[in-house]
């Protein structure tokens, strides 16, 4: 009976002391890598609560709300675009992977293969579609004004020799489009959901010199606490790296 009330007490302390995050996060990979450290981080005393979102609004609207902890989806630029559209005050608490963006098409096997007037869907997020954007000048479809800068709009087309057709989609929606047009520039995220092989698949990719890194995202009043230390920690871990590596083959490459 005294080692049964001594196993309850240590519980009950345990729970007292533990602590707790629930951070949203799209699918893939990014509530994949968080499930995979949530191990690591129960045995340091932080339960870790992974919340599935499938858009890029509502996880920064709830954390800034309090209404969440953290999120993990995003990279600095669109931060920093949505703190400024948004008048949030969302920061970073650490960069953890990137996802390099790609085109990919169900028509052709070769981006010179596109057609005049092709239609071609880019996300219709600032960044991202300044992203996809400067994507398609380096690999020598259009040029734009400015290819530093990241964004950049339809409307900084200097020059479209095939007269392109753009249409602007929110990032989530692209893959379910792919066979409806001719080419489409798709988030890695989202990519891998639908099933693509970026390393295959793609008609053009990003390098890994990337500076899309995506990021952990707190609010500046929880991001130096112990717990988000613990996961910011868990998430730079070498298994993590070896997760990262194993899983995605290329796909996603650890910035660590």
């Amino acid at each position: 009976m005294k080692k049964l009330l001594a196993v309850v007490a240590a519980v009950a302390a345990f729970s007292a002391h533990a602590e707790s995050l629930t951070v949203a996060a799209t699918p893939v990979p990014h509530a994949e890598i968080l499930n995979f450290v949530k191990p690591a981080l129960a045995k340091e005393g932080v339960e870790l609560k992974v919340k599935e979102f499938t858009d890029y609004i509502q996880p920064n609207v709830q954390v800034a709300e309090k209404r969440l902890d953290a999120n993990f989806f995003q990279h600095q630029p669109y931060l920093d675009e949505f703190n400024k559209a948004k008048g949030t005050k969302l920061v970073s608490v650490t960069g953890v992977h990137i996802e390099p963006l790609g085109v990919y098409s169900a028509k052709i096997k070769k981006l010179d293969e596109l057609s005049s007037g092709a239609t071609v869907v880019i996300p219709n997020d600032a960044t991202n579609g300044g992203r996809a954007l400067l994507l398609l000048d380096k690999a020598g479809v259009i040029k734009l004004k400015d290819n530093k800068n990241i964004l950049s709009t339809v409307k900084d087309v200097a020059e479209n020799p095939k007269s392109l057709k753009f249409r602007e989609l929110e990032a989530a929606t692209i893959p379910r489009v792919l066979t409806q047009v001719d080419a489409a520039l798709i988030n890695t995220n989202y990519a891998l959901e639908a099933k693509l092989n970026p390393e295959k698949d793609a008609l053009a990719i990003e390098g890994s010199d990337s500076p899309y890194v995506n990021i952990l995202v707190a609010r500046p009043d929880n991001k130096d606490s112990d717990a988000m230390k613990k996961l910011a920690a868990a998430l730079h871990s070498p298994e993590v790296k070896q997760f990262i590596n194993e899983k995605y083959k290329g796909a996603v490459v650890p910035a660590f």
